[in-house]
């Protein structure tokens, strides 16, 4: 407080002497003063020191750490990443504050939920406040244009009979008195953060798999009932036609409905209802690669460094080593049903079934950990740092964590859907969900989950991706739409 009310009194001082000569003051003129430039976000980052009368420093680390690191909270969780540690190496350590990055995520995530939903130890909780702040300001603003878009449609057309002469008052029969004003022009909302496209129908039946590809979004894949993988450029023109992928001596990419996609570098990976899994080259425009036969329909796959994954009608996992000319490495399996959705990492194979359960199995040590029977059985997974996110036939999400080989049921959460729950993607600080119930949703990953926008559609959605802020949605029977920052 010392130092605000000396502040004050030099600036009340400075501003006398200019009023007196009328002439602003030069900066050696002003007793006790210091050059400062702010940085980009208005922090002052002094370059001269002046010892202040009282022995103390004047700058902004003069203060105590706990008000820094208060005041650095206010700042977007994107500057105290990026911006802070440029600026000098003592705020750059505000960013090493684990306790100030838990403050931050209670924020935002609210009061009376659980965050994160798994263990704590070793969480990015800098990444999770990043992703969640860019998903509320994108997705929670989306929400209101929506809503404001919905109202303001439906003024508009009132405006317009108005002006046609007719109120629409008689419509119900009321009478009307007098003359109706006009109402005062509106400011116009500003846009939002996201832009919707629609792709180009470049299919002619069901969309059933969408994947984003090349790191940053760049790249979108469908796999569709027509039998065909189409890939879009979304770094060119948005109205440029697919490139429509095929097989050797064939007109189109497989023999039966394409259900699943997944990819890993420059390997895209489609898996197929006539019971193959054909590889393509996206190194080399989506020429064709090989071609894997299976023992049954393939249901979902999975693609890791040194390993394609399969899962299949027939209960089985397969894994195969795509580099080789007989690429089957081995076959397990783990349920009494059909596969119906995997993930995995280096160590882990985590797998769902039609038979109620969901599986791990350990491949280092080449056994299966645990098999857990459930309510009800899973179609979508999402696997990454250490928890297991997925959605069941009945619109319920499930989230199970994984530590040292333990697969345990965390939380199971309604978050509105009410049928199958058909793509699932979650990151450290979002969550998005889709339904054969025709919505999207986009929630915070807490628990309960926080929803912050429902997307609704006329037929069911049957899948989406998310890579790099980017969002590509199996929205309809044969549409693909992309949502993604706008530019």
């Amino acid at each position: 407080m010392s130092h605000v009310l000396r502040d004050h009194t030099v600036m009340s001082d400075v501003h006398e002497q200019e009023m007196e000569t009328g002439r602003p003051l030069k900066a050696d003129q002003v007793d006790g003063s210091t050059t400062s430039t702010p940085d980009m976000h208005g922090l002052p980052c002094s370059s001269q020191s002046t010892t202040s009368p009282s022995g103390e420093g004047s700058g902004l680390l003069s203060l105590p750490w706990e008000m820094v690191t208060q005041i650095a909270s206010h700042l977007p969780a994107q500057c105290v990443i990026s911006v802070l540690p440029k600026v000098c190496q003592a705020l750059g350590n505000v960013g090493e504050d684990r306790n100030a990055w838990r403050r931050r995520a209670g924020r935002l995530t609210g009061s009376r939920v659980r965050f994160p939903v798994g263990p704590r130890e070793g969480y990015d909780w800098p990444k999770a406040c990043l992703e969640m702040e860019d998903l509320i300001t994108c997705w929670a603003d989306q929400a209101d244009w929506e809503e404001r878009g919905d109202k303001q449609g439906l003024l508009d057309a009132l405006e317009g009979r108005m002006r046609e002469g007719a109120d629409p008052r008689l419509d119900r029969g009321e009478a009307t008195v007098g003359v109706v004003e006009a109402e005062p022009l509106r400011a116009p909302s500003p846009p939002p953060a996201l832009e919707r496209v629609p792709l180009p129908s470049g299919h002619y039946a069901q969309v059933n798999s969408v994947l984003l590809i090349g790191g940053e979004g760049a790249v979108c894949a469908s796999g569709s009932r027509d039998t065909n993988v189409n890939l879009w450029d979304l770094r060119g023109a948005w109205d440029a036609a697919p490139c429509a992928l095929r097989g050797p001596g064939l007109t189109s990419s497989h023999r039966g409905w394409v259900w699943c996609l997944a990819s890993q570098g420059p390997l895209l990976a489609s898996g197929s209802f006539d019971s193959t899994i054909r590889l393509w080259d996206l190194g080399a425009g989506g020429a064709a690669r090989g071609l894997i036969s299976t023992s049954a329909p393939v249901l979902c796959l999975s693609c890791q460094t040194d390993v394609l994954l399969a899962g299949t009608f027939n209960k089985t996992i397969s894994l195969y080593d795509t580099r080789v000319a007989e690429p089957l490495v081995k076959s397990l399996q783990l349920h009494g049903k059909a596969v119906m959705c995997l993930a995995a990492d280096e160590r882990y194979i985590i797998s769902g079934s039609q038979d109620y359960t969901v599986a791990i199995y350990d491949r280092r040590a080449g056994k299966t950990l645990k098999r857990l029977r459930l309510r009800s059985y899973l179609l979508s997974m999402c696997y990454q740092d250490g928890e297991v996110w997925a959605g069941d036939n009945k619109g319920t999400i499930h989230a199970f964590s994984v530590r040292s080989g333990v697969l345990k049921p965390l939380s199971q959460f309604d978050v509105g859907h009410t049928s199958l729950v058909t793509g699932i993607h979650k990151s450290p600080g979002s969550l998005y969900t889709c339904s054969s119930d025709r919505t999207l949703k986009v929630h915070i990953p807490c628990a309960p989950p926080r929803t912050l926008c429902t997307l609704n559609y006329q037929e069911g959605v049957s899948g989406l991706s998310v890579e790099a802020g980017v969002l590509a949605v199996a929205s309809g029977e044969t549409s693909v739409e992309v949502w993604r920052p706008r530019r």
